[in-house]
């Protein structure tokens, strides 16, 4: 986030303080800047699913009896293990696609198309496995919507 930060700051510094042989502005800041932000969130996304940071509606949970918001939260782990599982795996493909017929993003730089993919398997991944961890954690507590990772405590 801090070097996201600096190279917006020198963009719009050199776009507006006139500097002696440096350019008037840095062309490729936008798509580095693009790309750190996207980093960032995919990067992030298991943490906070581990941490119960992750968006989450649970309102009907907490209106239902306890033992069926139980078994929805089961249905939901099982459909989120699921779609992350998939993710996964088409992940995987479209970046491999993308190595192997050597894709290229022609911006201000170009870049190989996989490089931007390449996070996503990696993060789908993890994704999946915490969707476990979340699965084995909801099965060793009481039989109830669970108590971490909601949105009233």
């Amino acid at each position: 986030m801090f070097a996201m930060m600096m190279v917006i700051v020198g963009d719009v510094a050199l776009r507006n303080i006139a500097v002696p042989g440096m350019p008037r502005g840095l062309a490729w800041s936008n798509e580095v800047s693009e790309l750190m932000l996207y980093l960032t969130t995919v990067l992030v996304a298991p943490w906070l699913l581990r941490q119960g940071q992750h968006i989450r509606v649970d309102i009907l949970l907490t209106a239902l009896p306890p033992r069926l918001a139980w078994y929805f939260e089961w249905l939901g782990d099982v459909i989120g293990f699921a779609c992350c599982v998939f993710m996964a795996w088409y992940a995987t493909r479209a970046a491999w696609a993308s190595y192997t017929a050597g894709a290229l993003n022609i911006k201000t730089l170009v870049t190989p198309e996989w490089w931007s993919l390449a996070p996503l398997p990696i993060m789908f991944v993890l994704l999946s496995i915490e969707m476990m961890f979340r699965m084995h954690r909801l099965q060793a507590d009481e039989r109830g919507p669970r108590r971490d990772a909601v949105s009233a405590s």
